[in-house]
């Protein structure tokens, strides 16, 4: 229970459909603020009273459970090592796969739990062998399979959300009110919850030795200078600050960046195009579809960022030179997307069934020659 309204109400809901149902607030920082600002941050102080008084007005027993220290390893660091080499992490993503669906399941499980149940907005659905798949859920705008994409065949099993079929979150909010709820109308949370200020910037440069360097175009002149390339992420445009402005006079944005040479490379709007996408880390959500096991092209959609429209694509696994490595997914795109930076995540879907995803360890147009 994060202390919000979704999992407050996501509770009362499994607590009326008759499950024994235990709060847990999970303490992710030693030092957490006192107070959120409006709706920047989350898992503060007050954030677990919040969800101390959802669990006294239900009923329920209330836990806070420390993972501060698997939390400080595994995303905050995890988050630090992928952007000081050149990668755009998401912190989500690796929060569900290696604290909520992993450690928190795990000791649930070890506790003799069935099942964590948490207020995310997704469907999951057993097909005709009872083998469980993880969907998009009822309200698309709200749809959050895509950061729980990593979830595994395993871990659905032991997985419930709630608020699966809520046609919208104002609904959610409604029921928070008739209940008693006193979240009822607390602001969602935004922004990484460790960088509550949302200077993701300023924060990454007290972890990174930031040293100064070139920014150049695509064909390798120097426009600029950079305070430490680990700072910018593909696509970005504001913050530049380029010396030379382009002879068409259009805006500039990242395309690649190169912590190896500390170079910046920028360029017009239409380098951002990317129509293939490569991925690393595989994992598949559910049993795998048959595809996977041949290396045969599947068609599917294609989701790079949580709020992002799915494109479609053609997918197939690709096997690695070396055959006791895994191989790769290739994800080649119908239709082009832009700034896809490796570290992200690529999310496969077949209608509103995700398939699984993969961590993006490159990202290239077809229709250019390489940077």
């Amino acid at each position: 229970m994060s202390g919000g309204v979704d999992s407050a109400v996501a509770a009362a809901r499994a607590v009326e459909a008759g499950h024994d149902v235990v709060g847990v607030h999970l303490a992710l920082s030693r030092m957490p603020g006192t107070l959120r600002t409006g709706s920047r941050g989350c898992c503060t102080i007050e954030d677990s009273r919040d969800a101390w008084r959802a669990c006294d007005v239900l009923g329920i027993p209330y836990y806070v459970w420390d993972f501060s220290e698997r939390f400080k390893e595994d995303v905050v660091q995890d988050f630090i090592d992928e952007y000081a080499a050149g990668r755009t992490p998401n912190p989500c993503m690796r929060c569900n796969e290696r604290i909520k669906f992993a450690a928190l399941l795990e000791k649930a499980i070890a506790l003799g739990f069935d099942a964590v149940c948490t207020g995310h907005y997704a469907k999951v659905i057993e097909d005709a062998d009872g083998n469980r798949e993880l969907h998009r859920a009822a309200d698309w705008a709200k749809d959050q399979s895509y950061v729980l994409g990593v979830l595994t065949h395993e871990q659905l099993k032991h997985s419930m959300f709630p608020l699966a079929e809520t046609p919208s979150k104002a609904e959610v909010r409604a029921e928070a009110e008739r209940r008693g709820l006193s979240v009822a109308n607390k602001p969602d949370s935004h922004d990484i919850c460790f960088i509550p200020d949302g200077d993701t910037a300023g924060w990454l440069a007290e972890k990174i030795d930031m040293s100064t360097g070139d920014i150049v175009d695509e064909t390798g002149t120097k426009v600029g200078e950079h305070p430490g390339a680990n700072a910018f992420t593909v696509g970005q445009r504001r913050g530049l600050k380029l010396g030379t402005p382009a002879a068409d006079g259009k805006p500039r944005f990242v395309l690649e960046i190169r912590p190896k040479e500390n170079k910046v490379v920028v360029g017009p709007e239409a380098l951002l195009a990317i129509d293939e996408i490569r991925g690393i880390k595989v994992s598949w959500a559910g049993l795998p579809i048959s595809e996977v096991g041949t290396g045969a092209g599947f068609d599917c959609y294609a989701q790079v960022r949580a709020h992002g429209d799915p494109v479609p694509a053609q997918a197939w696994m690709e096997p690695d030179a070396d055959a006791s490595a895994p191989g790769q997914l290739v994800v080649r795109l119908g239709t082009p997307l832009r700034g896809v930076a490796p570290g992200q995540t690529v999310v496969l879907y077949q209608g509103s069934r995700v398939l699984g995803q993969a961590t993006i360890d490159a990202a290239r147009s077809l229709q250019r020659t390489e940077l």
